[in-house]
């Protein structure tokens, strides 16, 4: 295994940068393979392009190693989005979910439902935006085929129970959209039949990098709906549209971004050789370090506390008055969070350089200040 410090040395943003929900600034490892892979494409050598093909195979093998599922069960995407639209336009029957989770897997759950009236979202009541395991149980019909969940919840900070939820749905299917989590959250994959994740946030491997992970209950269940020449058995159909594969390649419709698969596997690489149980744990030391200095000026804290139920995000909610006092606060101060609905979003990664944490306390000192006239 690599060090911590081997990890957390690669990254490359300036202090003040708290948004790794928003996005995540690329590794210097990512950097550096994309130079590299991008050299090799613009010299073109003799023999090269092959080499370009075996990024599929290596980024799903990365995958593979994060999540439990082997390289066959995972197809390569563009982005999160659309692993979740592959997912809920091939389902049939009704999808339970959260009507507050990021609009990605709604969206699917809708557009599936105008579009081949297959699919029935039906809408889970929730406590602030909280999806858990006593709730799915509650809400439960004969008709449910499928429940969506996110595995962090982007706007609560929500940690989602996948080993509870599977407990109480049973054989049903269980998508999660793992966006805010992959790469930091040491999370029971193995309870999940539908894994869609991006690149861009934690991972810090940049946009356009992407998979969908079906087991093969999800792959008997779910019908490849777009499912393009590259997502038969067959090498270069050419004469005949031959039918999808029963493997996970069903689910796309055609080659993706080498340099993008190239810089995922990278990222993901990495990862792996420190650990994710290494990782998640720095990120949470360094979420409680940021809890413990909001604490200090007594804004409330409507993310989870409990380490169990948190990820790397931590919302502030100060009173609505004081809302953009507060965010005029953080952008004199050099800090990038997220504002939405009310609430400031921290999001905290395996590395927090110390300055940064001195650039929050600087600018909640002046929050404070301004506060208290």
């Amino acid at each position: 295994m690599n060090s911590l410090l081997s990890f957390t040395d690669g990254f490359r943003e300036e202090p003040g940068y708290l948004d790794f929900g928003r996005v995540g600034p690329l590794s210097e490892v990512v950097v550096a393979e994309t130079l590299g892979q991008t050299e090799v494409l613009s010299r073109a050598r003799h023999g090269s392009l092959d080499h370009l093909d075996a990024q599929d195979l290596r980024a799903r093998t990365a995958v593979s190693v994060l999540t439990g599922f082997t390289p066959d069960q995972i197809v390569l995407q563009p982005n999160t989005s659309s692993g979740l639209m592959q997912a809920l336009f091939g389902l049939t029957g009704s999808v339970l979910l959260s009507p507050g989770d990021f609009p990605s897997v709604p969206f699917a759950a809708v557009r599936a439902a105008e579009a081949l009236h297959v699919v029935t979202p039906l809408w889970l009541s929730t406590d602030h935006g909280r999806v858990t395991p006593g709730q799915i149980r509650d809400q439960l019909t004969p008709a449910v085929a499928a429940v969506a969940v996110c595995l962090v919840d982007s706007r609560t900070g929500y940690r989602a129970d996948l080993d509870g939820i599977r407990q109480v749905i049973g054989d049903r299917l269980l998508i999660v959209d793992a966006i805010q989590g992959f790469g930091v959250v040491d999370a029971a994959y193995e309870a999940a039949d539908v894994v869609a994740s991006g690149g861009q946030k934690w991972a810090r491997a940049g946009w356009g990098s992407g998979f969908l992970a079906l087991s093969d209950r999800a792959l008997k269940r779910l019908v490849p709906v777009y499912s393009g020449y590259v997502g038969t058995d067959t090498v270069d159909p050419w004469d005949e549209v031959t039918p999808p594969s029963h493997a996970a390649r069903a689910f796309r419709v055609t080659n993706g971004d080498a340099i993008a698969q190239a810089r995922f596997a990278a990222a993901l690489e990495q990862t792996a050789g420190v650990g994710v149980d290494v990782i998640q744990k720095a990120m949470t030391e360094n979420v409680s370090q940021i809890i413990e200095l909001v604490d200090e000026f007594v804004i409330d804290i409507v993310s989870p506390r409990d380490a169990s139920s948190r990820a790397g995000i931590v919302v502030l909610e100060p009173p609505a008055e004081l809302l953009t006092t507060l965010v005029a606060s953080l952008h004199n101060h050099g800090i990038t969070a997220t504002t939405r609905g009310g609430t400031v979003r921290l999001s905290v990664h395996a590395a927090l350089d110390p300055d940064t944490v001195t650039m929050l306390r600087s600018a909640l000192t002046d929050y404070a200040r301004s506060a208290t006239y």
